[in-house]
């Protein structure tokens, strides 16, 4: 009996096998693409699919942008002050007038071509004061640049070349950028030849850091050392989204923190250079401060102000009866909270505008109108 039993479960096991064997037959013979499909459907290629939706290169982007990205050589030259001994006369007669020794400092810095023409933009602490800048291009040409403007209150200048063939960048959005947004930067840091690092968005809007009169930075992760400075901030596409101006340091080296100009910003000012010679901006001539916290609490101010510390005498407050210690509220119904808020608001007015202000007077609200005039020129030294 357990003969018989044992003989039945061998023959049931051999015919599964010869069965399985059969169907395995038909499938690999008939329907070859089926089990590619069970394959690449399993966990194992769910993780590589996910592992490869982010970009593994940004060699395209780079490759679109670095053309037009150029190293800016500017040098200044000194001429040593001579001993009083050497231009005594008789000194002269005896051993000749000596020649002046002349002394050149250079200053490192990157650039970016802007269109067909030419026109390079930089930072302006790049090139100033600079007797010559050189400037030389990704395909290893070089050309002697003219200054064509410089505007110190946001950092940035205009140079230009003349040579042909001349790379094309594509422009981006600065006004689209979020934080988190993969950028890259690239510039010469310390005369390495072109240097490509690459990042993040940290911040936009970056305002109150005491670098120019004008702020609106984007902050990003990526390095950007000394050279970096006028260099070009990309997009992940190859978009030029900013300029590289500076960097928050204690050791003088990249530590995570860089700063650039957005190109909305870059851009109006190079055209103003080019068109009009300097950038124009509106001026109330006021000295503005913070308002203190006990002021705003007594004058019943959950929203803020300027308190004006001072007016120019003959400038556009003073004629519309604005006196320090005045607090200013709003202007054209745009409340204000801070003094460079009150800066940038009337920068962007053309001069000759008139604009309502309401303010604070002894402690009583009234209502003044102001003829805004053309910023004076602030030069850095």
């Amino acid at each position: 009996m357990k003969n018989s039993q044992a003989g039945q479960l061998i023959y049931f096991l051999l015919q599964s096998i010869v069965v399985g064997l059969a169907i395995a037959f038909i499938f690999v013979n008939f329907f070859p693409d089926f089990l590619s499909k069970i394959t690449t459907s399993g966990p194992s290629a769910s993780n590589s699919s996910s592992s490869e939706q982010g970009p593994v290169s940004y060699q395209r982007a780079v490759s679109a942008a670095a053309p037009a990205v150029v190293n800016v050589y500017a040098s200044t030259v000194k001429k040593q002050k001579s001993h009083p001994l050497f231009q005594d006369p008789l000194f002269q007669r005896f051993f000749g007038k000596p020649q002046q020794e002349v002394r050149r400092d250079n200053n490192l810095g990157s650039g970016v071509l802007i269109g067909e023409q030419g026109y390079i933009l930089t930072n302006a602490h790049v090139v100033r004061a600079a007797d010559e800048i050189l400037v030389t291009i990704n395909d290893g040409r070089q050309a002697f640049a003219s200054l064509e403007g410089m505007d110190d209150e946001t950092d940035l200048a205009v140079l230009k070349i003349q040579l042909d063939k001349l790379p094309i960048l594509t422009l981006g959005d600065s006004h689209a950028l979020r934080v988190g947004d993969v950028v890259l930067a690239i510039g010469n840091p310390y005369d390495f030849g072109q240097t490509v690092t690459q990042g993040i968005v940290s911040a936009t809007g970056r305002k109150r850091l005491g670098i120019t009169t004008f702020e609106d930075f984007i902050q990003t992760d990526a390095d950007i050392n000394p050279g970096n400075s006028g260099g070009a901030l990309i997009s992940a596409r190859g978009e030029l989204v900013g300029i590289n101006t500076a960097i928050i340091s204690s050791s003088g080296g990249s530590q995570g923190i860089g700063l650039a100009i957005p190109i909305h910003l870059a851009l109006d000012v190079m055209r103003q250079l080019i068109e009009v010679g300097q950038v124009v901006r509106g001026w109330l001539g006021v000295e503005a401060q913070q308002l203190p916290m006990d002021i705003a609490d007594a004058a019943g101010l959950n929203q803020g102000g300027v308190l004006i510390a001072g007016t120019l005498q003959g400038g556009p407050a003073d004629a519309a009866g604005i006196m320090p210690g005045d607090i200013l509220l709003e202007i054209d119904n745009q409340q204000l909270s801070n003094p460079q808020q009150l800066i940038h608001l009337i920068s962007q007015y053309k001069p000759d505008t008139t604009i309502n202000i309401r303010l604070l007077h002894g402690w009583k609200e009234k209502t003044l109108t102001a003829v805004v005039s053309q910023r004076p020129t602030f030069k850095q030294k």
